[in-house]
């Protein structure tokens, strides 16, 4: 059975947010969670890398996930931050504004997607589950480096 398909298992899930948007990834996909700091703008990159980032001597592409998603863009302050994680060898960190937590989540309190989502937000989610007064969107791990043009294979390329 895999791990997705039993409703009873709880998944680690790392909140962030967006904007005014709550979000969620699986925690075992984020190695850490950095502070923004110095990044190199990468001219010619794909739509949405900010630029590149050397962290303890490895170089990270940093990717504004609010533009990844179609959601705007984030505006770097004192609360934003990396979610470093690594795809294919390539070290990535998602820029968002704030990591509110992370949270043991029970898989039966993920709900479907509620039908009025743009199309293009939707194909990025798994699925919704309230926490306290709002909603939060949980990101599908496997979608999460696919790049909008299909020639692009990964954020650099």
């Amino acid at each position: 059975m895999r791990r997705e398909d039993n409703p009873d298992e709880e998944m680690m899930v790392m909140g962030f947010m967006l904007g005014d948007a709550s979000f969620g990834v699986d925690a075992l996909l984020v190695q850490e969670v950095v502070k923004v700091g110095d990044i190199t703008r990468v001219h010619g990159a794909a739509a949405g890398v900010v630029g590149i980032r050397n962290l303890r001597g490895r170089i990270v592409t940093v990717v504004d996930m609010a533009r990844h998603l179609g959601l705007g863009s984030v505006t770097p302050g004192p609360d934003s931050r990396l979610l470093i994680m690594e795809a294919d060898g390539e070290a990535v960190g998602f820029l968002v504004d704030l990591v509110t937590d992370a949270n043991a989540l029970a898989r039966e309190r993920i709900g479907p997607l509620p039908a009025s989502l743009d199309p293009a937000l939707r194909s990025h989610l798994r699925g919704v589950w309230r926490e306290g007064d709002r909603l939060v969107a949980l990101l599908e791990s496997q979608t999460l480096f696919r790049w909008d043009d299909p020639d692009e294979q990964g954020p650099l390329h």
